[in-house]
């Protein structure tokens, strides 16, 4: 059963911008994560679902609802964090919270307390003067507090520190076990491998694919660089490997399913080191789908 379903929207800002004809859907109890580089239209996606702005042709909605005209019965029984959130300053951190549980019309405070524990807040101060980290935490809070049965999180680890993000995580996998549906935005290929079942790839505002995470994982790759003893071992081991660039004595390249052979094949010259990273997501953007456009 789809919860979420977004089908064939257009919101066309003009010089590319926006999303063109885009199309998936979220099923009841999965975490799907929304991928695409910073810029990409998953903020303009998510304002459409949330009834804030009306697409110019296709359709959005939630449980059957209608995104725009029926904005005000879904926003009332879900939960969402926005990519950049509308705080009022003057107020202090826990007197926001308390604000937006009276907009949700809740009776209390709900989770608040066990979020707050949770991500280590203690929000006395006044909002103007929080960290981003801080206000960060405060969003998660009021977004989770009503323990709604769906979620829509747009870049929701922004400004955590690392430690933060993880237990940032480790909520959303919990949630998942509790067969919440959440939609979660991101440009980070680690948070959303971790967390989610499907995710749907958006590049310039268009649909690139909707893939189960176990494919997007098995096709990832690792970028490794090889330092050698000397130049010619550089460029004798450079033209065994498809797609290697040489700079030096280094030798730079993308490497999957194929990693066994690439370390055999360098470990039969002189390695004086070698570094591995993960892809960056536009660099899976180009192995995956190919092009070199990315917004």
């Amino acid at each position: 059963m789809n919860v979420i379903d977004i089908s064939h929207i257009t919101k066309d800002y003009g010089e590319d911008r926006g999303v063109f004809d885009l199309t998936f859907q979220v099923r009841q109890g999965e975490v799907l994560g929304f991928l695409g580089p910073n810029g990409a239209g998953k903020t303009t996606t998510i304002r459409q679902l949330m009834g804030f702005i009306r697409p110019d042709q296709g359709s959005l909605s939630i449980h059957g609802r209608d995104c725009f005209h029926q904005a005000h019965e879904i926003q009332g029984t879900l939960g969402y964090l926005p990519g950049e959130i509308a705080f009022i300053d003057a107020m202090k951190g826990m007197e926001f919270i308390r604000f937006v549980a009276s907009m949700k019309k809740m009776k209390g405070l709900g989770r608040a307390a066990e979020l707050l524990d949770m991500f280590d807040l203690k929000p006395a101060g006044k909002i103007e003067k929080m960290s981003k980290g801080m206000k960060q935490k405060i969003g998660i809070v009021c977004a989770f507090m009503q323990d709604p049965e769906i979620l829509i999180l747009d870049e929701p680890t922004s400004g955590l520190d690392p430690l933060m993000q993880n237990t940032f995580v480790d909520l959303i996998l919990a949630e998942k076990a509790r067969g919440k549906t959440i939609l979660m935005s991101s440009h980070m290929f680690e948070e959303v491998e971790k967390t989610c079942d499907r995710t749907a790839i958006i590049r310039a505002g268009k649909l690139a694919a909707v893939e189960d995470i176990d494919k997007l994982r098995r096709n990832k790759k690792k970028v490794i660089e090889v330092q050698f003893e000397t130049v010619e071992m550089a460029e004798q081991f450079a033209d065994k490997v498809p797609g290697a660039a040489v700079r030096g004595k280094a030798v730079s390249a993308a490497v999957g399913r194929e990693l066994d052979t690439f370390i055999k094949q360098a470990g039969s010259y002189t390695v004086c080191d070698i570094n591995i990273r993960s892809q960056s997501l536009e660099e899976f953007f180009m192995h995956f789908y190919g092009g070199n456009q990315h917004d």
